[in-house]
């Protein structure tokens, strides 16, 4: 049974709002096998199929393009990490890396951008990675605080706490996209020992004893 196309978008603020995405998944396709400082903004529209002077009603310059590809990839991280903190434990760790897991399928050209681009090409994309990790983890120090048993702790060591969570995390998604064979033994092992990894960061937390003024 064949699938019915997409219906047309019936207002301005539709279209452009499909055009902008049509740029973003071009922009990330374009980058698949090679830096996004390669990329060129004429490459990006000729692709997307828009003259280049359309490209300006969307964004300022292929260095917005790429902070907003930055942006949307760790949005779906804050997601993840938003429903992981709200029932935290070892069983929730094990569903947690399970959603993770089908997150870096689902989007793996985006998470590849996200591991390429954190520490090399294009300077403004990069920092924006930098500047969007830091959000993530103060986020997440915060929402630490309001856990029983973590009120008293002093800011660094929330944020400590909350910056080993998240590379823990980060670091599952290097190790995911690394593997050959999706769903393989290998797969499993990334998994396992992300689990072990994020119940020995908490096991730790639940052992520590803040300091006292």
């Amino acid at each position: 049974m064949s699938v019915a196309p997409a219906p047309e978008p019936t207002t301005r603020a539709a279209r452009k709002e499909r055009t902008r995405q049509t740029l973003l998944d071009t922009a990330l396709e374009l980058s698949g096998d090679r830096s996004f400082a390669g990329i060129s903004l004429r490459e990006v529209t000729r692709q997307a199929g828009i003259v280049p002077t359309a490209f300006y009603r969307h964004f300022g310059s292929m260095e917005e393009l790429g902070v907003a590809l930055a942006a949307d990839t760790m949005r779906v991280l804050r997601g993840l990490l938003r429903d992981a903190r709200r029932n935290p434990g070892p069983a929730n760790a094990r569903d947690s890396l399970a959603v993770l897991v089908r997150e870096v399928r689902a989007h793996e050209r985006a998470f590849r951008f996200l591991a390429r681009e954190r520490y090399g090409g294009q300077p403004t994309v990069a920092h924006a990675i930098t500047t969007e990790l830091r959000l993530l983890t103060s986020e997440l120090a915060v929402d630490l605080a309001r856990t029983p048993g973590l009120s008293d702790w002093d800011v660094d060591d929330l944020e400590m706490a909350a910056d080993l969570l998240v590379t823990a995390v980060l670091e599952v998604v290097l190790e995911l996209l690394a593997v050959d064979r999706p769903g393989g033994a290998a797969e499993a092992e990334v998994v396992a020992r992300g689990e072990k990894q994020m119940r020995l960061i908490m096991l730790g937390m639940a052992a520590w004893k803040p300091r006292r003024a």
